[in-house]
């Protein structure tokens, strides 16, 4: 089975990555998924989505779950019956969750494509990004900053927040360690510490609470 990556953000937090390579029958196996999980699943017309919807139980039972102990809210945040946190992306054929101890979390994967160039404007301020000339360089950075936006979205799971008025990424090198986040909504601001990875083409945010 391709885990593709694990890793450890904290003694409390760990990041999970799927590499989905297999077929659905393949991933069918050893996962027994609740009522209605099965149902969300047979709804799905795109294989693709069933086997990452399957993919996803499979990190989960590397992380110690099962499906019977996710469940999802009113806004569709999930959540883990033990009181941990989790948060699930998926992009194409890679899958992802974190599951933190204790703070909050987010995760988002997104494929690096041209056309966040032309739609960076729905949810960052794009003059900040002007002096970017190389055309990769701008789309690795517009794609860094909507999955932290994204993250962070999971996160707080209010309806309402807005990706352009609301969440704001501090300015940042690729060489960063670490990037930071924050949230205004209704008058109050929330802070986030974020990172990200890249790997055949793609992109990895996670993002944990201060």
């Amino acid at each position: 089975m391709p885990l593709y990556k694990t890793i450890q953000v904290s003694p409390l937090i760990k990041v999970y990555i799927w590499k989905i390579e297999e077929t659905e029958a393949e991933l069918s196996k050893a996962v027994e998924l609740t009522e209605h999980c099965q149902n969300r699943m047979d709804g799905m017309k795109s294989e693709l989505h069933r086997k990452g919807f399957l993919s996803i139980r499979h990190l989960m039972a590397e992380a110690g779950y099962e499906d019977k102990d996710l469940y999802y809210d009113k806004v569709g945040k999930p959540h883990l019956y033990d009181g941990n946190h989790i948060s699930i992306t998926h992009s194409h054929h890679f899958t992802g969750i974190i599951v933190s101890k204790g703070k909050e979390v987010g995760i988002d994967i997104e494929m690096q494509r041209d056309l966040i160039t032309r739609i960076a404007h729905k949810f960052t301020p794009t003059e900040a990004y002007s002096h970017i000339k190389d055309r990769k360089d701008l789309v690795r950075k517009y794609t860094v900053i909507w999955g932290c936006k994204e993250s962070l979205y999971k996160i707080f799971a209010t309806i309402g927040l807005s990706f352009l008025n609301h969440i704001y990424i501090h300015d940042f090198e690729f060489s960063d360690e670490l990037l930071e986040g924050e949230i205004t909504y209704k008058g109050k601001t929330s802070f986030y510490i974020l990172k990200f990875l890249e790997f055949e083409g793609f992109t990895c945010v996670y993002a944990t609470s201060k």
